[in-house]
């Protein structure tokens, strides 16, 4: 049985850009002005056929609450922020990235050793050149302007990320 990698979502600036764009619908969510896009849903179901779908969002388990019937999705694993704790053992960033690690940790954490793939707007460059030599890594910076692309999805769908080797 082969284990699909994971798929780690962020709604706000990946599936809720910024911009309203062509094919998008607002949405007023939690006191929040949220933009979808059926485009996206019919690309969330087709990546679903390679990745288990994880919503990695500060939106939490609002997200399978809120965004996930919206784009007819079924319920999905939550990386929980909320509940992070500092361990010793964390990647440690410096300056403004420090925050980074609120996410970064938590994702390592739930991923354990199966490969993933990580969507969001909020990525730092030196994070992303340091998964390039990681091939059970695909960190995909999205442009919160006009978030989730097809050239993301065909990025995902044509180099997923796979386990790695370990040497004995």
């Amino acid at each position: 049985m082969t284990i699909r990698p994971l798929l780690y979502l962020d709604v706000d600036g990946v599936l809720n850009p910024v911009l309203l764009g062509p094919g998008f619908a607002a949405h007023d969510l939690m006191d929040h002005l949220v933009l979808l896009s059926a485009d996206h849903a019919a690309w969330l179901h087709e990546l679903s056929a390679r990745y288990e779908l994880v919503w990695a969002t500060t939106w939490e388990h609002g997200a399978n609450t809120h965004i996930a019937p919206l784009l007819d999705l079924p319920a999905l694993p939550v990386v929980e922020f909320s509940r992070y704790r500092s361990r010793p053992d964390d990647p440690r960033f410096e300056g403004p990235q420090s925050l980074l690690a609120r996410k970064w940790a938590p994702l390592l954490r739930h991923a354990g050793r199966r490969p993933f793939a990580w969507v969001d707007d909020v990525m730092p460059d030196g994070l992303v050149r340091c998964g390039r030599r990681r091939p059970d890594r695909l960190l995909l910076p999205v442009d919160p302007a006009r978030g989730l692309r097809r050239h993301h999805v065909d990025r995902l769908l044509a180099c997923p990320p796979r386990p790695a080797i370990t040497r004995s």
